[in-house]
């Protein structure tokens, strides 16, 4: 009775084991081909697209829904002691510290992340990999350092976005439908937030996006089994990177508020 029981918890933890190690190894090997040459231009600047400009629609609605909804919660909650007027601090602290790296790396990992997984396990699944392998061309270098790369450069300037589109979620709320004076909201929402909390925001935007990018062409790199396994690997990158997200956070935030 017990020894199948240990046997299946060895096997699983040497499963787990086995692909950290993959994904230690292949994350390694994508940050050693960064400054390698060739560098492909025409690839570098479609990821840009797919990765930042296609997605600012997506950041602009997802973070303006939910500083609004904040706003709210805020309203209601400091009401209950006669302090409305502090609703738009927590609200600049918020937004800028956690609600806009936050939610656009968990939005970001839901399209750009999935994206790339189903991508490169398509190609996988094809044959295509195994091609440009023929070919004399890495794809580490061809498939992962792009995405890589745009992921780096975008998450931050889409973190940027979500901040500014917060700023504006909480002002439709709190001055157009509770009455606050737009004079007062400007000089409260930035009166707790320093500096130092736009790069927390930034620097968790660029770990954000590398976890996405990594994590994403992983998943579709060691796709197997077909159509099964290229309609898997979205799922298992949208669960992965949104929990390495989350648990990330925590850690940034305990080592960049330090």
């Amino acid at each position: 009775m017990l020894t199948p029981l240990l046997e299946r918890t060895g096997a699983t933890v040497l499963a787990v084991m086995e692909e950290a190690g993959d994904f230690a190894v292949l994350s390694g090997r994508t940050i050693g081909s960064i400054f390698r040459r060739p560098f492909d231009g025409a690839n570098l600047l479609h990821q840009f697209q797919a990765v930042g400009v296609n997605s600012i629609p997506v950041v602009v609605l997802t973070s303006l829904a939910v500083s609004m909804v904040f706003a709210v919660q805020l309203s209601f909650g400091f009401k209950q002691f006669q302090a409305e007027g502090l609703a738009s601090q927590v609200e600049g602290l918020a937004v800028v510290r956690e609600l806009a790296p936050v939610i656009t790396g968990l939005m970001m990992s839901g399209r750009v992340g999935s994206a790339m997984a189903a991508e490169l396990g398509t190609m996988q699944v094809t044959e295509q990999i195994d091609a440009l392998e023929c070919l004399a061309t890495d794809p580490i270098h061809y498939l992962f350092v792009p995405r890589l790369l745009a992921a780096l450069v975008m998450l931050p300037l889409l973190t940027a976005i979500a901040v500014y589109i917060g700023y504006w979620g909480g002002y439709l709320l709190l001055v157009t439908t509770q009455g606050q004076s737009s004079v007062v909201y400007s000089a409260e929402f930035y009166k707790l937030v320093e500096l130092r909390d736009l790069r927390i925001a930034l620097t968790k935007g660029l770990v954000f996006g590398a976890i996405i990018a990594l994590v994403g062409c992983w998943k579709g790199y060691r796709t197997r089994g077909g159509a099964e396994g290229v309609g898997n690997a979205p799922t298992s990158s949208v669960v992965t990177s949104s929990l390495w997200i989350l648990v990330s956070d925590f850690f940034l935030t305990k080592l960049l508020l330090v």
